[in-house]
């Protein structure tokens, strides 16, 4: 049987949306109106599909040190994937609307945190499903929730601590941080969201927007691998440590960076909102 583990076409999904062994999860958030992925959820969705939200499922309440989006307390995520019906061996797939970005953020966790290793993204998201053809149903699935699934001890635990990315920028560890937020923000000139503006010192800068195509379909392996080879400049993939606002968009670039053959590589989950929680810590601008 396949195993779906990075991205997953609509073709792919629409033959298997019956299947009990597949569990789709509907991920669509907005930032600036945190109850608008779940009305838009409860409108339609695919069928089957039950409702990932990423304040609620996908991270911990915040205690002003972790950033906006901690990660989930396991026991709080096991709960979640036991009322979804996921198991072990369930293929789960991930989609929002447009560029992904909060579907990667449930891929990172399961796949990055968990251990889960049969978990895609839908790709090009809702509207990918739409141009084939595909319907939305508003009903909301009865669903048999699955035994307890613990994170397995195998769970290769890919992410940093605030206190390991200290020693990243002092120089105590020859890591590179890679941001995944938009040029604008990466250089300080604006901050929409955080309360300082700039970026962590030393980091280079990789918005999570140049990984799509117009569609917002992923662009071909070959060149993101390409690009990313660039942007390590002879250093191992192991050494990259992805970062953004909040620990979302940053797995974006994980999920393209494994789609390239690079594996599953490290997040800083509280990024630059857990870094500027603390004033002493050094803050760059420009590029």
């Amino acid at each position: 049987m396949s195993r779906y583990r990075e991205i997953v076409t609509a073709a792919v999904v629409a033959d298997h949306i019956d299947d009990p062994s597949w569990v789709i999860l509907d991920c669509r958030f907005t930032l600036s109106d945190p109850e608008d992925g779940a009305a838009a959820y409860a409108e339609g969705h695919l069928p089957g599909a039950r409702y990932a939200d990423l304040e609620r499922h996908l991270s911990a309440p915040r205690d002003g040190r972790s950033g906006r989006h901690p990660l989930p307390q396991p026991a709080a995520f096991a709960e979640a994937l036991r009322a979804w019906g996921v198991g072990p061996q369930t293929q789960v797939v991930a989609y929002d609307e447009g560029s992904s970005v909060y579907a990667s953020r449930l891929w990172w966790l399961m796949r990055g945190w968990w251990g889960h290793e049969a978990v895609a993204v839908l790709d090009g998201g809702l509207e990918a499903w739409m141009a084939a053809g595909q319907q939305l149903k508003p009903e909301v699935p009865k669903v048999s929730p699955a035994p307890a699934y613990a994170r397995p001890a195998t769970a290769e635990g890919r992410w940093l601590d605030t206190s390991a990315v200290e020693a990243v920028v002092s120089g105590a560890d020859g890591r590179l941080l890679v941001d995944a937020r938009g040029v604008p923000r990466f250089r300080g000139a604006v901050e929409p969201v955080d309360s300082v503006a700039g970026h962590i010192p030393g980091a280079r800068n990789r918005p999570f927007e140049g990984n799509l195509r117009r569609d917002h379909t992923f662009r071909p392996p070959e060149e993101l691998r390409a690009e990313f080879l660039a942007l390590l400049d002879g250093r191992p993939a192991s050494d990259i440590v992805h970062y953004c606002g909040s620990g979302v968009s940053a797995c974006h670039n994980i999920l393209a960076m494994a789609l390239a053959g690079f594996g599953v590589t490290t997040l800083y989950p509280g990024s630059w909102s857990a870094w500027v929680s603390d004033t002493r810590r050094p803050v760059a601008t420009g590029d």
